[in-house]
């Protein structure tokens, strides 16, 4: 035995717990791969990465956020199929009531359309959806509202979700949550429309951002889902944006951190995970007036 602990340790029994140093040892850890190495080994197949982080908050008791996030690739007879459905629900009508809308919107819209696009594009027989992708995510957010109003009365929710399919991105959206795309440069550009209040005074020219973003009113929605009738989503398809990443968030994030904050945290960072987390901690320490809720997706080159 003791030839066995030489061999094994190099002395010739091991050291009782009380030799044993207890000063902390110092390993050199691999660095994490960022965006840039990503790039120069880029993956096969052409895939989606995804981080998300979620927060109640400095100045909140509980978390009327919900989220939902699903990614799979399907790489088989010389096509690659990425799919990716992603979910960002901001509850409203106080305790119970908000994140009971908001949990009812992401299990409702994301049963419906897992079960219309996601169950038949990766059986052993696909076949194309009979309506169209469109139809499909308004059936979907239709569904989830009716659902609120008979279940959560007094309660609403946002909901933005980006569904993608290949290379196109269909986005279903409803009241300031919002969903970004993010190019390589750094840039911003929302891809949806506030139903907000003072968005709408914005765009009728009465106040300008500056104003709006100080505004006591800037929560106000005119649109949310279990909040009357009648209700309809903004739904819209285009391309994927390329070689960047699409962020889909709630105003806890986007209403207290500047877009330029936003970006810099975002290609500072190693990955989307980390990506997310300090998205958060920077809401956070900003203040974090509200609940926050970040979803990054990083998208095929």
């Amino acid at each position: 035995m003791a030839g066995f602990f030489q061999k094994l340790f190099g002395q010739s029994q091991p050291k009782k717990s009380s030799e044993i140093p207890t000063e902390p040892i110092e390993y050199d850890m691999p660095k994490p791969i960022g965006a840039a190495k990503l790039k120069k080994y880029p993956m096969d197949p052409p895939q989606l990465i995804v981080g998300c982080a979620q927060s109640v908050g400095m100045q909140r008791d509980h978390n009327e956020d919900s989220l939902l996030t699903l990614t799979t690739s399907l790489s088989a007879d010389d096509s690659n199929m990425p799919f990716g459905l992603y979910i960002v629900a901001d509850g409203m009508g106080g305790h119970q009531h908000g994140e009971l809308a908001s949990a009812t919107a992401v299990r409702v819209l994301g049963t419906h359309t897992i079960g219309e696009l996601y169950s038949p594009l990766f059986s052993t027989n696909p076949t194309p959806p009979s309506t169209s992708i469109q139809e499909i995510m308004d059936e979907g957010v239709q569904a989830a509202h009716r659902q609120i109003l008979h279940e959560v009365q007094g309660g609403g929710t946002t909901l933005t979700a980006v569904l993608i399919r290949g290379e196109q991105m269909t986005i279903a959206h409803v009241g300031d949550s919002r969903a970004y795309a993010i190019s390589d440069d750094g840039k911003m550009e929302a891809l949806t429309r506030d139903h907000s209040l003072v968005q709408r005074l914005v765009e009728l020219g009465q106040i300008t951002d500056a104003e709006a973003a100080v505004h006591p009113q800037k929560n106000v929605l005119y649109r949310a889902l279990g909040q009357g009738e009648p209700f309809s989503p903004d739904i819209s398809t285009s391309p994927i944006p390329q070689n960047g990443y699409l962020l889909i968030c709630s105003d806890g994030l986007w209403g207290v951190i500047p877009e330029e904050q936003i970006s810099r945290i975002i290609f500072e960072a190693a990955n989307p995970q980390e990506a997310c987390a300090a998205l958060v901690a920077a809401a956070n320490e900003a203040g974090g007036p509200d609940n926050i809720t970040a979803i990054l997706v990083h998208l095929p080159d």
